[in-house]
């Protein structure tokens, strides 16, 4: 199966929970996928409808004519990228019969392409069952396409505070004026996140209104309380608030009734499947509509799939917390040498799922010699991050008890990493510095698979070292390794990294390379600390999506600690 087949079937999935008829098309307005409802009401199967202009194939006005595409507003919604709905609208199905629908087309987002429109319908005699009926009531295919967006937007981020910010702008003026979410954090403190209203086209926030709130009230009968603990829903308004407060949250709920004028609320917790993270309050101020029931079940809906996404926010966030933290630990201080400078640098990744396998080291051996190191497990999660620090303590071991060419560590390190369930495999450059016989310095190194170090001099000349190239850890443990050797001038400045200062999307390994020997010979007169500062600025793709470890020496023989 293609990425394209498991792509579609994924979409084809999301959309085949909707309960009405459903199509996803691209940007040029031709079908990506469809679910059973849109099947079973076309009277066509999906590889008839898959890959075709939905335009052409389906829209016919109402006497079975091609609809003139100047006229489609269902295609300028699609093409447009906007939220359009229509009624007595016509669609021909497959036995060449039409369909009359009322219809809601609205933007997507997948996750899995970079533009796409969800258009919804269903069958319908005349316009009162497509219309909406205004005033912040919704109609069905509008409820359908606001829960469809709920799902979307809020589980394709990991960042907990842009999920909100989403959830506040897809209910925020389409249900309601004002928009206001409490979190209870993991020491059970609650904190006012976000008061939001309609700002015209925007949306904007009252900061006098957020902050610490005080605690939840074990027994208190109030809406936010109760929806604090888990316990329901309700609908609250001013007068709720209106006699002896009975916890310091009511006190605060009086004063946030009082500043926005919201004269019908409702109030729904934010619940995951281990606990509660909070509670959604949504009110109307300039709508003057009441909440009713119907509006408690629609905004319990969004919070489950919003509690849903909050809770995945949270676990990635917890996971990345972790694993950083343990790799910034284990990363280790930095030996002072004489006549050797060095620094080193490490960046997670932007991304909050991604916790890579970089590392470096750097220690003194029993001879002297300094010894150097960078690597990278493969993997982006915890289990990677293991890895680097069982793989780092592993190459210690053996480089301190064993006086041994760098080949024959890596080949031992190589075995060992056979028995250890977090490393799978694993690139790794290591290297040992030290002054030979002549009083020159002289560095030996094995390459297991990993990018090439690179040498700088003092005069700005900068050429890799690719000898000593042998293949990744894990894949032929019982291969011997080459070692090779170069030395080092004066005044020479020699850095090992990691493949995120090189690799881009959509670019050759060769042009990072290229980039980042330019940069390093053009920063060969910088002091070390802004070399590497100044390197990571300039040669570090801006579409990196990968952690980076830098490790940078330089032989100063004159420099003495």
């Amino acid at each position: 199966m293609t990425g394209s087949d498991d792509a579609r079937e994924a979409l084809t999935r999301i959309i085949d929970a909707l309960g009405t008829g459903a199509l996803l098309a691209d940007e040029r307005g031709f079908i990506v996928a469809v679910n059973a409802h849109a099947e079973r009401l076309l009277g066509r199967p999906a590889s008839e409808l898959v890959d075709r202009d939905a335009h052409d194939l389906l829209h016919r006005t109402s006497h079975g004519e091609t609809m003139p595409r100047d006229q489609c507003r269902m295609r300028q919604s699609v093409l447009g990228g906007r939220t359009e709905q229509g009624w007595d609208e016509w669609l021909r199905r497959g036995d060449g019969t039409l369909l009359p629908v009322a219809w809601l087309a609205t933007p997507y987002d997948p996750g899995v392409r970079a533009q796409a429109t969800l258009v919804l319908f269903h069958p319908t005699a005349g316009r009162p069952g497509g219309q909406s009926q205004g005033g912040g009531r919704l109609s069905e295919l509008e409820r359908l396409a606001l829960l469809a967006q709920t799902t979307t937007l809020l589980t394709s981020t990991l960042d907990i505070h842009e999920a909100l910010r989403r959830l506040i702008t897809l209910v925020v003026p389409r249900i309601a004026d004002w928009a206001v979410i409490d979190l209870i954090s993991e020491r059970d403190e609650v904190w006012r996140f976000a008061v939001a209203y309609a700002d015209g086209n925007s949306v904007a926030f009252r900061d006098d209104l957020q902050g610490p709130m005080p605690p939840v009230p074990q027994e208190s009968p109030m809406p936010l309380s109760r929806a604090l603990r888990g316990v329901a829903s309700s609908v609250a308004g001013p007068e709720t608030y209106q006699g002896a407060p009975d916890s310091g949250i009511a006190v605060e709920q009086r004063r946030l009734f009082e500043a926005t004028g919201m004269h019908s609320a409702v109030v729904v917790p934010l619940r995951s499947l281990h606990d509660v993270m909070g509670a959604l309050t949504l009110g109307r101020a300039d709508q003057p509509e009441q909440f009713t029931a119907t509006d408690i079940a629609l905004l319990e809906d969004i919070a489950r799939r919003a509690s849903l996404a909050l809770e995945n926010a949270r676990l990635y966030q917890r996971q990345r917390k972790v694993a950083e933290t343990m790799q910034r630990h284990l990363l280790p201080k930095l030996p002072r040498t004489p006549g050797r400078t060095m620094t080193a640098r490490y960046l997670p990744a932007p991304d909050a799922s991604e916790v890579g396998g970089d590392w470096y080291d750097a220690f003194t051996l029993m001879d002297g010699a300094t010894a150097l190191a960078i690597g990278d497990v493969v993997g982006h999660d915890l289990e990677a991050a293991a890895g680097m620090a069982q793989l780092r303590n592993m190459l210690r071991a053996y480089a301190l008890s064993q006086q041994r060419p760098p080949s024959k560590i890596v080949e031992w390190l190589d075995q060992a990493t056979l028995d250890v369930a977090e490393v799978s495999m694993a690139t790794l450059v290591f290297a040992r510095m030290v002054e030979n016989d002549a009083g020159q310095c002289e560095l030996s190194w094995t390459n297991a698979g990993h990018p090439p170090p690179l040498l700088v001099t003092k005069d700005g000349v900068a050429r890799y070292l690719t000898d000593g190239h042998g293949i990744l850890l894990g894949v032929a443990p019982e291969q011997v390794r080459p070692d090779a050797t170069a030395e080092l001038p004066p005044g020479a400045t020699l850095l090992l990294y990691t493949d995120g200062l090189i690799e881009s999307p959509g670019h050759v390994l060769d042009e990072g390379l290229e980039r980042l020997r330019r940069h390093a010979a053009s920063l060969a007169h910088r002091p070390l600390e802004s070399f590497a500062d100044e390197l990571l600025a300039r040669a570090r793709p801006p579409d990196n999506d990968d952690d980076v470890a830098l490790l940078v020496v330089r032989y100063e023989p004159d420099v003495f600690f």
